[in-house]
């Protein structure tokens, strides 16, 4: 099957900068990404680039290179599959909320509406790709909706996971450690390989049976989180011994059977994969009874979320155990630099725990808005609306943000928050100043002999 029509359902972090690099890197395809909500579809449109609904250093320039040419965003969901040769899925799988598996089982009821569509659409045979974040098996079940459509039509399911980190999603694309194809058909496997060797060295493409590449994907992100989880818990130890974590994690980092990659402490992970990857490799542990194995990767969880909770505790038992009435400025709001992602941001968690000891919170994020702001502390249901409202402000400047406070917690790393002059912030907030580094950004030295009271993570 040639391929010159790609369609890619899910126009959110994956399917955006994914599509943009490939239609960037094959001129001859058209790439049409499609998705059923109309102000997505219009940021996307956008002739200011800068209001691209997601940010990822480089992909404005990819996709003022290539919209219009053979990069298109559209929300005719149904003229894009039956022009399509190759459809990538790559929709939200978020945790279930609900019913069996609440908590822990990916919800797969937008992979399964993209199956069913595609499966009353098209007219001619296709070859489907899973994109998004999908549970073992899950392309069993797309396979199985696909070919009971009734018609003669011949549908091939391949698993394509992405292994992107937000922040620097566009050179993880341009520059893959891996590309990783699963499949039971060699040929449909060779035609998306096809597209990838376009600017992928041929020994980078992987190609593994379908369940081999779910469950490496999940894995991965596993194992990945686990470091994190790790050094964490080492940071509390170094703590209570005057040991410095950063010192630790370099002379363990040297190790090359180890090395220094994600032996960063901080106050915790986030994003959309992480823990919600670990939570399903755990329930589907469970669900073969394999308990001590899904208690074993439950545990990185839990230590995750220890480590917002001690980072909070800090705060409340250092400003003498109140901060009912105390404005906490909060720096950062993304759960990492360079993105506007806020999925599981340590900075919800602990602006939610500081809230419930009756705190005023005032939020700096360079591309996180008000209203996300307010749509993650809403989304969590601790308390009305009208009390996050009234209780959490937002600043078009961290100057602004952090005057007359209390203490300032520093809940993402972006580089920004280390050429502030802190001085000049020391001078506007009460005193004594506080600094909570969760991200370890700042030298405590400078920070000290301004007149802060400075805190860090392991230090």
């Amino acid at each position: 099957m040639k391929i010159k029509n790609i369609c890619c359902i899910g126009a959110g972090y994956v399917g955006g900068p994914t599509m943009a690099v490939i239609a960037l890197k094959n001129p001859d395809i058209k790439v049409t990404i499609v998705d059923i909500n109309e102000a997505r579809i219009a940021a996307w449109n956008d002739t200011d680039l800068s209001k691209l609904p997601i940010y990822e250093p480089g992909l404005a320039e990819i996709v003022e290179k290539t919209r219009g040419k053979n990069l298109f965003f559209s929300t005719d969901v149904n003229a894009a599959i039956t022009e399509s040769e190759m459809i990538f899925i790559s929709v939200n799988t978020p945790t279930k909320t609900y019913g069996k598996g609440k908590g822990m089982a990916a919800d797969l009821k937008y992979v399964e509406l993209c199956a069913r569509n595609i499966a009353e659409i098209a007219t001619t045979d296709k070859i489907v790709v899973e994109k998004s974040t999908l549970p073992v098996r899950t392309a069993q079940a797309i396979k199985s909706i696909l070919h009971n459509t009734g018609n003669d039509i011949n549908f091939e399911i391949l698993s394509n996971p992405e292994f992107l980190a937000e922040g620097t999603a566009i050179d993880d694309l341009l520059n893959p450690d891996r590309v990783l194809i699963g499949g039971d058909s060699e040929k449909a496997i060779d035609c998306l390989a096809h597209v990838y060797s376009s600017w992928v060295a041929e020994d980078k493409i992987l190609k593994t049976n379908v369940w081999s590449s779910e469950l490496s994907k999940l894995t991965a992100n596993a194992f990945l989180a686990q470091r994190v989880s790790s050094i964490n818990a080492i940071s509390e130890l170094c703590e209570h011994t005057e040991a410095n974590v950063n010192e630790v994690a370099k002379a363990i980092g040297m190790d090359s059977r180890i090395g220094p990659k994600f032996l960063k402490a901080s106050v915790g992970f986030g994003g959309s994969c992480f823990q919600k990857d670990i939570l399903n490799l755990v329930y589907i542990a469970r669900s073969y009874n394999l308990n001590e194995v899904a208690n074993y990767w439950e545990q990185v969880i839990i230590m995750n979320d220890y480590q917002k909770r001690r980072f909070s505790d800090q705060i409340v038992r250092t400003l003498y155990n109140t901060v009912s009435g105390k404005k906490i400025g909060i720096l950062g709001w993304a759960f990492k630099k360079d993105t506007n992602d806020t999925r599981e941001s340590a900075a919800i968690y602990v602006t939610d725990q500081l809230l419930n000891e009756q705190a005023n919170i005032s939020v700096y994020d360079p591309k996180v808005s008000e209203a996300k702001i307010q749509t993650d502390l809403n989304n969590l249901n601790t308390r009305p609306a009208i009390e996050n409202q009234e209780n959490v402000s937002y600043n078009d400047s961290a100057y602004d943000a952090l005057k007359d406070t209390h203490a300032v917690a520093i809940l993402t790393e972006w580089d920004e928050f280390k050429t502030y002059d802190w001085e000049k912030i020391y001078a506007q907030m009460k005193k004594p100043a506080f600094i909570f580094d969760g991200r370890n950004l700042l030298d405590k030295s400078k920070m000290n002999k301004i007149g802060f009271e400075y805190y860090s993570i392991g230090q």
